[in-house]
């Protein structure tokens, strides 16, 4: 099974998140500190991951203020959030 990039991992946690109410619709993200922490990783994959989110209509970054949730996905990319039991009948477990 091929391994999955931090950046991955992290982005299909935050959309897990979100899709289970944890981080709802305008709400704050975790500082990238705390994100770092929590992930045990450095900067980059984290901010890669919300940068890959934003694409997606997901998050968006307010200067100066935080990374924020809009709520969903846009219309036109055709990209839904899937629930954690979902993406593990699809995917197997994030080891």
């Amino acid at each position: 099974m091929p391994r999955i990039s931090d950046r991955q991992r992290i982005a299909q946690d935050i959309r897990d998140r979100i899709a289970s109410g944890e981080y709802g619709p305008g709400a704050k993200l975790p500082s990238l500190r705390e994100l770092t922490a929590r992930y045990g990783v450095s900067a980059e994959p984290v901010r890669s991951a919300i940068l890959i989110l934003q694409a997606e209509g997901l998050l968006e970054g307010r200067q100066g203020k935080g990374v924020y949730v809009t709520g969903a996905p846009k219309a036109s990319d055709g990209v839904t959030p899937s629930a954690p039991a979902e993406r593990t009948a699809r995917f197997g477990p994030v080891s």
